[in-house]
């Protein structure tokens, strides 16, 4: 294993742990807090195709605004690996269409099929917050095990999509 992948895989493991530790405590970073920190750091350990690379990188938010207001404070209209971050608030399936991630809040989990239908033949990245909903199809789903937040990572979901994911991240992930 090369030293840049033993580095990495120690960052992400240290990330994990501060934020499961912080969950737990629930006094250092609230749950939308962890959620956006998450959110961003995915971004890291997955790979889209070449075609859906242009000048910006559009995550949409549905049905949780302190996600979408935490995103947008802390990392919107940043530059990653020469993209543009955007985040936008979305409130129909048809707006996810030209997001590359699709962020569903719990309460509007019940939106789940119409935004994967609308973004079907797309790479887009769909991540969820409400059990069962990473055995439905989302690429990545939160959840809560032994009070401490964890992710769950469906590979076939995601190559559907189009979308690589590192070792290291579906290391750390409840593979489904």
């Amino acid at each position: 294993m090369s030293r840049t992948i033993k580095l990495n895989v120690i960052i992400v493991t240290l990330l994990m742990g501060l934020l499961s530790a912080n969950f737990v405590n629930g006094q250092d970073r609230e749950k939308y807090e962890l959620h956006s920190m998450m959110i961003y750091n995915f971004l890291k350990y997955i790979q889209w195709p070449e075609t859906a690379n242009s000048g910006q990188f559009v995550i949409g938010v549905m049905g949780d605004d302190d996600v979408y207001n935490t995103l947008s404070t802390w990392y919107g209209d940043k530059e990653r690996q020469g993209k543009v971050l955007r985040v936008k608030k979305i409130t129909s399936a048809t707006d996810a269409a030209d997001c590359q991630l699709v962020y569903i809040g719990r309460s509007s989990s019940d939106m789940f099929d119409a935004v994967q239908q609308s973004v079907l033949d797309n790479p887009t990245l769909i991540i969820t917050d409400k059990n069962g909903l990473g055995q439905k199809g989302s690429g990545i789903n939160f959840k809560i095990v032994n009070n401490r937040l964890k992710f769950e990572l469906n590979q076939n979901a995601l190559n559907a999509s189009k979308l690589k994911v590192s070792s290291q991240l579906a290391a750390m992930a409840i593979v489904i």
